[in-house]
């Protein structure tokens, strides 16, 4: 049974759509475990979300074994090649509908089949048989699917192959269509059947390269097949008593963890909520712009630059930025501040027994120079693309996990039966080169309370992700809200200058104290483009799945 809210003492899949939340639950009930459930979540979203993500997109994951009490982080995110013609820009990317050059290699199909080998219980076919199906077979097309067509009509059209099936006759996907996408089934059977080979190696990857390379990339196929799965510590912070683990660099995760630990040694929690009370508002829009600022100072791949994320996830910096987070003003230039003195310093706690993320490898003098930030933020250009998913099982093992194809159908180049992704178009012209990952915002969030999974998290929307993110699990385990209200519940987002967006709900008191503050309210329509988080809550030995009632979601428990 599809539901925005619902409740189960045994396993839960939240997804941006519930026939992959579905797909993800029916492994579950099938004997399956977490990591079964979510790589058949993500297969079965490649199918039916093919404007956010797909089998050219990139992502992460945090995975916890309740069992063995260990959490591991797998970044499979976008990555250029070994041809030294990746760290040349590429100028005429806006005017092109459809760019070779602004899709990187794609480690989604590489990052779920390396985490069902060394974690899943059932086979391949078995996890990847429902979305075989809704390829074969066909799915109703959605809400979103249908406007986010509509949307990207000149990119669809530009291929006859893609404008086919997204915009049959010239009119896009109306809701209640069924899309069968009898390409894209082949494909996922060939991989079923022959693994990762069948998508890096061979008939597959020549077709990519090929129409990559026709299109301006210099990729090639020996790119594909040495694509590599880097298997991580996650970042790793206590917090008011719970543990936090996040996505490490060049994901996003710090930022979202920063600023969860500016809220608490702020005493955010004591102002109340930021629905109703302005000051409570005003320290949440602090605390976020600090968190940018800080860690979008240190961007780029951590095996070529300088990252101190454990620097700025520790609750010590916090403490240090804690007071700037509550006195900055709209308009207001944020400096960042320095955090290596405490990458350098031991972990304590909970993350010294869970191996977090460490000391980054290269210093100070290795990071990335400073850059302006970009209007839209630093990453994607369109915040409504992405989707995040999570599981729990009957084990309370846990995964969070977030890929995309970057901008809505990324890059444009379709082959295959799927889109490639816009990922190599995060990189700037500082940390642009050859066999690196390119970063991004996406933040998958494990939340532990002691030895226990208490909340899994995380969202889509570009630049929406970790505020969205921090909020939700601020407002859930900090406020105590019920997480369908800590979902539901209008957000912020700092925009650039004064400006900050704000969905429609707020008291009028909070637009009165961000005037005051010197910020200018911006009026933003509650929907896709504000975040989508789809969230599992663990409360009294009870899961309570949520979907983000902005996208068209379901929680599905079994």
């Amino acid at each position: 049974m599809f539901a925005k809210r619902a409740e189960s003492a045994r396993g839960m899949v939240t997804a941006s759509q519930p026939q992959a939340a579905a797909a993800g639950a029916s492994i579950l009930q099938d004997g399956g475990n977490a990591v079964d459930a979510a790589v058949a979540t993500a297969f079965a979203l490649a199918v039916v979300d093919p404007s956010q993500t797909g089998l050219g997109a990139g992502g992460g994951m945090i995975v916890w074994n309740h069992g063995t009490r260990r959490a591991d982080a797998l970044d499979f995110y976008v990555r250029t090649g070994a041809d030294s013609d990746w760290a040349r820009a590429d100028t005429a990317a806006a005017r092109r509908p459809i760019n070779g050059r602004a899709a990187g290699i794609p480690g989604a199909v590489a990052g779920l089949l390396e985490a069902h080998a060394k974690w899943g219980k059932l086979t391949r076919a078995q996890v990847m048989a429902p979305a075989i199906a809704l390829a074969r077979d066909g799915f109703i097309v959605s809400p979103l699917l249908s406007r986010t067509s509509e949307g990207s009509r000149p990119k669809l059209l530009a291929d006859s192959a893609a404008g086919a099936l997204f915009l049959p006759g010239g009119q896009a996907l109306r809701p209640g269509d069924r899309l069968v996408q009898a390409q894209l089934a082949q494909t996922l059977e060939t991989i079923a059947r022959d693994g990762r080979s069948a998508f890096y190696e061979g008939p597959l990857a020549e077709r990519t390269v090929a129409k990559m390379r026709a299109l301006g990339s210099p990729v090639t196929v020996a790119d594909f097949k040495n694509y590599p799965v880097a298997a991580k510590r996650p970042l790793c912070t206590p917090w008011m008593g719970f543990t936090l683990l996040s996505a490490a660099p060049p994901l996003g995760g710090a930022t979202t963890l920063e600023a969860l630990n500016l809220l608490a040694a702020a005493s955010a929690a004591q102002l109340g909520s930021p629905t109703t009370q302005g000051a409570a508002a005003v320290q949440m829009v602090g605390a976020i712009r600090v968190a940018e600022a800080d860690a979008g100072r240190y961007r780029g791949d951590p095996a070529n630059f300088g990252v101190p994320a454990r620097g700025l996830t520790s609750p010590a910096f916090a403490s240090e930025r804690a007071a700037l987070a509550g006195r900055v003003e709209g308009g207001m230039a944020i400096e960042a501040g320095n955090p290596w003195p405490q990458d350098a310093a031991v972990s304590s706690g909970a993350c010294v027994a869970l191996e977090g993320w460490g000391a980054s490898a290269l210093g100070a003098d290795r990071a990335a120079p400073a850059r302006p930030a970009r209007p839209g933020g630093d990453d994607e250009a369109s915040a409504s693309n992405t989707t995040h998913f999570s599981v729990v099982d009957g084990e309370r093992n846990a995964v969070a996990m977030t890929f995309t194809v970057g901008v809505l159908f990324g890059s444009g180049v379709y082959v295959n039966g799927f889109f490639l992704n816009s990922g190599a178009s995060n990189f700037d012209n500082t940390t642009r080169g050859p066999n690196r990952y390119a970063s991004s915002t996406i933040s998958p969030t494990i939340i532990l309370k002691g030895n226990d999974v208490r909340m899994v998290v995380g969202a889509a929307g570009s630049q929406y992700i970790p505020t969205a993110t921090t909020q939700v699990a601020f407002r859930h385990l900090a406020l105590g809200e019920d997480p369908w209200l800590a979902i539901a519940s209008p957000r912020l987002q700092p925009a650039q200058g004064r400006n900050v967006e704000v969905e429609a709900g707020f008291a009028p008191e909070v637009y009165a104290a961000l005037r005051a503050k010197g910020y200018t309210p911006m009026s933003r329509v509650g929907d896709l483009m504000f975040g989508g988080v789809h969230a599992i809550a663990v409360v009294k030995g009870k899961l309570i799945g949520v979907a983000d009632p902005r996208r068209d979601g379901a929680a599905v428990g079994y």
